[in-house]
């Protein structure tokens, strides 16, 4: 699809489908999300075939080798969605309950009833197992989806949409409440960004000139899930042991997803029995470093780092070190140069673990633990659409309680306003 009346024609077919689908309810929403795994599961064979063909395209086009990570759909990965979906449909969502009640002088009774907020459109890049994990949301949550991917992953997602609204053939839920845009690249996104009238809310997830592309253009309400430049602060009371294994895991495990650790923060007090063991871990599995002048004189190896690699989502094998001389000189640093995504304190000090986790101004902060752990699956969720680095209405992982809004419920008895 690509002109602006497809475009158009899409969005009014979702509206439409949203009335029905938020009439239905959380068992039918589920049956069908539960149809969906079965679907992606029936269709591995096929969605493998598809996603093989857009990995032997983004290597013929010499993409880089943290961007083909994410394209690819092994089988592990596969079972990976079909478990988030079934996650998903096992959830309690709160659709339809009302909560905050109360009851006023003249006896009103005003309460808020959780509703879903209807129609969103969700441009991201990359990722085809997002086009599953947002549309199990979205259906379970009782939102329509308009997903607008990457070209890289194009054929992927064309398959993995066909076997979600193949799925739903045997359900309730109309197959148009899950819609993906093919077609029409820039020009297509524009044209649903201004479509205020049908679409309620867009959430882009994918690179920072995606983000700041979508913020400049919408009409529409926009969540922003900007990139991850996430930090890990080995404090000067940590277990250093403990420190060790955060480290590797944050940076190494897998580096080209946006929770991964970028900047290492180093108290001086341990940074010299600390760092020689860290980075030659690193060095093992291929990590580039680069860090402060202080970094450079415990290892010559250490490249240089530059004002621009503290702001600087590698999304690959490159770390930036930076040796500080107190807890506050890193909370400073995180708040100046972080995204306000994730960040991690290790240390044994109740005090300083208090002060970094009031003070760091991010969606997630961590106590001993590393930053690859934000993500909707991993914090219960089931899945998540995307980690929100807002603070207005969602923030972290968005799921099932931030794709709903609410309208308020009030209950009289012929009550009339004098």
């Amino acid at each position: 699809m690509s002109s602006n009346n497809e475009i158009l024609a899409v969005a009014k077919k979702a509206r439409k489908a949203s009335y029905i689908l938020a009439q239905l309810s959380s068992k039918e929403r589920s049956a069908a999300v539960g149809a969906m795994a079965v679907s992606i599961n029936k269709n591995r064979t096929y969605i493998k075939s598809a996603n093989a063909g857009d990995i032997r395209k983004a290597r013929d086009k010499g993409l880089k080798a943290s961007l083909i990570d994410r394209l690819i759909l092994s089988d592990k990965r596969i079972d990976a969605m079909i478990d988030s979906l079934n996650e998903v449909e096992n959830l309690d969502d709160s659709i339809g309950d009302l909560v905050e009640m109360r009851r006023r002088p003249n006896g009103l009774v005003i309460g808020k009833m959780k509703v879903p907020i209807g129609v969103i459109g969700i441009i991201y890049e990359s990722r085809p197992n997002v086009t599953s994990d947002c549309a199990g949301l979205c259906i379970k949550s009782g939102n329509c989806a308009i997903l607008k991917g990457g070209s890289e992953a194009i054929d992927s997602n064309k398959a993995i949409l066909r076997c979600l609204k193949e799925a739903l053939r045997d359900t309730v839920v109309p197959q148009d409440c899950l819609h993906l845009i093919t077609q029409g690249g820039r020009a297509a996104v524009s044209r649903l960004l201004g479509l205020t009238d049908y679409v309620d809310l867009i959430i882009p997830r994918g690179g920072e000139g995606l983000i700041r592309e979508v913020v400049k253009r919408s009409r529409i309400p926009v969540i922003k899930h900007y990139k991850g430049v996430c930090h890990v602060y080995v404090d000067s009371e940590a277990d250093l042991n403990m420190a060790h294994k955060i480290v590797i895991n944050a940076k190494v495990q897998r580096p080209g997803v946006c929770n991964a650790m970028e900047t290492l923060l180093v108290h001086k007090d341990v940074a010299w029995r600390f760092l020689p063991v860290v980075f030659n871990e690193l060095r093992s599995h291929g990590v580039e470093i680069r860090g402060c002048a202080k970094t450079r004189k415990i290892a010559r190896y250490v490249k240089k780092a530059v004002e621009k690699d503290w702001s600087e989502e590698y999304l690959g094998l490159i770390l930036s070190v930076k040796i500080v001389d107190s807890l506050k000189e890193a909370i400073d640093h995180i708040n100046k140069y972080g995204t306000r995504h994730s960040d991690a304190i290790v240390t044994e000090s109740y005090d300083n673990a208090l002060k970094f986790l009031k003070n760091i101004d991010s969606a997630c902060v961590y106590l001993n633990a590393s930053t690859r752990f934000t993500d909707g699956y991993e914090f219960g969720m089931g899945a998540e659409i995307g980690i929100s680095t807002d603070k207005l209405h969602a923030r972290g992982p968005m799921a099932l309680e931030e794709l709903t809004t609410y309208k308020y419920v009030v209950l009289g008895k012929g009550q009339i306003r004098t």
